[in-house]
């Protein structure tokens, strides 16, 4: 009769143990599924030239939850977006808030769910980079190139007439007006043309007559000695 008491007692504690032993397994079970704000992620990112903010939720119970967001200023907090969703594990579920960032500006993300309890912020939020989004600037269309113009003929240089030099332009006289048909006499030639006060040709031929006279007397003088030696 004690022995089977024994059995009995050793039993139950068997049952005891394996029974809290699988309590536990599923609480610490169903806490690694529960949602938590730890599973949900945000980041500012650039699409094209607009600014959005994703959150990723990496909650594999598939747990329906609210996101928020919200823009810090000097004045306070402004709502800008809010959607719904629910996650899958691994990679995450992600949602886009357009909400076109402005540089250098804090958001706050907040995640609530009806399940699980979580109604918190993701911590840190949001800080946007210094610059905003850069435009995409399109190419402009290249001007079409113009046809070359072709050279025109140069048209043939006029045959270069001798102009008189200034020299010979100012030191040439205009001839004089003379009255009748008479020709006026020659540029320079005036000395020429003249007879008389202004002429050495008088003294010229004086002295030549005066050599002439005495050349023929010595002639005369010497061809007379001469006879008279030989008739000696």
């Amino acid at each position: 009769m004690s022995i089977t008491r024994r059995n009995a007692r050793r039993s139950v504690r068997i049952l005891g143990v394996a029974s809290a032993s699988a309590a536990l397994a599923l609480g610490v079970a169903g806490q690694a599924l529960a949602c938590n704000i730890s599973e949900f992620t945000a980041e500012a990112k650039c699409e094209g030239t607009k600014g959005v903010i994703v959150v990723t939720d990496k909650d594999s119970s598939g747990t329906p939850a609210t996101v928020t967001v919200f823009e810090k200023t000097d004045a306070g907090e402004t709502q800008v977006g809010q959607e719904v969703v629910k996650g899958s594990g691994g990679a995450g579920t992600p949602v886009v808030f357009n909400v076109d960032w402005k540089a250098s500006t804090t958001y706050r993300i907040h995640v609530k769910t009806d399940r699980f309890n979580v109604d918190d912020d993701i911590a840190g939020g949001v800080t946007t980079e210094a610059t905003t989004c850069k435009k995409e600037e399109s190419p402009s269309p290249s001007a079409p190139a113009s046809p070359s113009s072709k050279p025109s003929p140069s048209a043939p240089e006029e045959s270069a007439k001798p102009t008189p030099s200034a020299s010979e332009s100012s030191t040439t006289p205009a001839p004089a007006a003379t009255s009748g048909n008479a020709p006026s006499p020659a540029a320079g030639d005036s000395n020429l043309a003249e007879t008389g006060a202004n002429s050495n040709t008088g003294m010229i031929a004086g002295v030549a007559g005066a050599l002439v006279v005495v050349g023929g007397g010595a002639v005369f003088f010497g061809m007379r000695r001469r006879g008279a030696k030989n008739g000696a």
